[in-house]
């Protein structure tokens, strides 16, 4: 079992910063049985049989993290915001407004990357329907005819909503859980997308380019990631 380190927490510039992170259970982990062997070294103790993640590796995971998006934004480059766990949909979204990113919130579609061509057919059949809509066509189908048409708008929508101005593979990739987007993960690897993600104790910290140890289930640890990203990127 992982013994308490002797050292303090580390300090954070912000002193108001380590508190808030505690306030949002950023330092929670799993319990003792479920710790991936490469998470140890971003492990500062453990409290009530629950690992503890180290601050100072959070600030710095955050910090190489915002640095790096920092660098594509100024290049220009397109980053791709994906979390498509229920009780974070809304933050998936709210980053990607923030930094003008693309985002997928719902179902990650397998092939999404590595079967780009085939995605861009649906995404240019989606706009083929709008357009056609704008443009009155469908005014001289029945009622029920048109309604089918919106819905068909409507599920496509809620599927390339997030990517439907996305015309190439992005630059890199932000995934707020790993473990749930693991296939998003994996099609980012096989194209050689820089990967950014929250990673928890039970996660395997080297799959991703640049990890962020912190409670990735509580929905006020994401948020507290999240804001964090949106004020590095908007300085």
């Amino acid at each position: 079992m992982l013994e308490k380190k002797e050292e303090k927490i580390s300090e954070i510039d912000d002193n108001d910063l380590e508190k808030q992170m505690s306030d949002a259970g950023v330092f929670f982990g799993h319990d003792v049985s479920r710790l991936h062997p490469k998470m140890k070294p971003y492990v500062f103790g453990i409290k009530n049989m629950i690992y503890i993640i180290d601050s100072k590796k959070t600030m710095e995971g955050l910090n190489e993290a915002i640095k790096f998006l920092n660098n594509l934004i100024k290049e220009n480059k397109k980053i791709l915001v994906v979390g498509t766990r229920i009780h974070i949909k809304n933050l998936t979204e709210d980053l990607a407004a923030a930094g003008g990113f693309f985002f997928v919130k719902n179902r990650w579609l397998g092939g999404t990357f590595t079967n780009f061509p085939e995605l861009l057919k649906r995404i240019n059949y989606l706009k083929g329907l709008e357009k056609k809509r704008e443009e009155g066509y469908y005014e001289k189908y029945t009622k029920k005819e048109k309604a089918d048409i919106d819905r068909e708008i409507s599920d496509l929508n809620e599927k390339f909503g997030g990517i439907k101005e996305m015309t190439n593979i992005p630059d890199a990739v932000i995934v707020l859980d790993a473990k749930k987007d693991e296939i998003a993960v994996n099609e980012s690897k096989k194209r050689g997308i820089p990967v950014i993600s929250i990673i928890d104790t039970d996660q395997d910290p080297s799959l991703i380019d640049y990890p962020i140890p912190a409670n990735n289930d509580a929905y006020s640890s994401v948020k507290f990631i999240v804001d964090q990203i949106k004020k590095g990127i908007n300085k």
